[in-house]
């Protein structure tokens, strides 16, 4: 993808189209206009309707022949996205599988492998510390930029 139309998706995709296309990645499966009312809990059925109309109009959705839903047909990677992995339906903060990587080697350090307490053991434990707090704040941070 080029940067215009980065810049385009960027700009599209705001506010409540932002929530729209968020609850259709998370869900992972067509959604009804009435679905999508109601788990963003928009006053009617017709803003839904509006900005569902307004992703298929980008390209990113499309409305289905037979019983009405709209479905992703496209995934972008644009805005705070760029920051999460999809597994399945589950969205991570990418910094999440870091975090839990560098905690579980602290870990295992700190229990099978230091022997005593030493000048060197405690520069790594400094570290491995610091290391892990700063993955775990940016995993968080990034977690509370999702839409909802």
């Amino acid at each position: 993808m080029n940067v215009e139309d980065e810049n385009k998706f960027d700009y599209a995709l705001r506010g409540k189209a932002w929530k729209v296309y968020w609850i259709l990645l998370k869900n992972g499966r067509p959604m009804s206009v009435r679905e999508v009312q109601r788990a963003l809990r928009f006053s009617s059925p017709s803003v839904a309707n509006h900005h569902l109309e307004q992703l298929c109009g980008l390209g990113l959705v499309q409305k289905q022949d037979v019983g009405g839903c709209y479905s992703l047909v496209s995934k972008v990677k644009i805005g705070v996205l760029r920051h999460f992995v999809s597994l399945g339906r589950l969205l991570f903060p990418r910094y999440f599988f870091y975090a839990v990587f560098s905690t579980v080697f602290y870990i295992a350090y700190l229990l099978v492998l230091m022997q005593s307490f030493t000048r060197e053991n405690l520069f790594i434990l400094l570290f491995g510390a610091i290391v892990s707090a700063i993955f775990w704040y940016e995993a968080i941070r990034m977690w509370s930029l999702r839409p909802f």
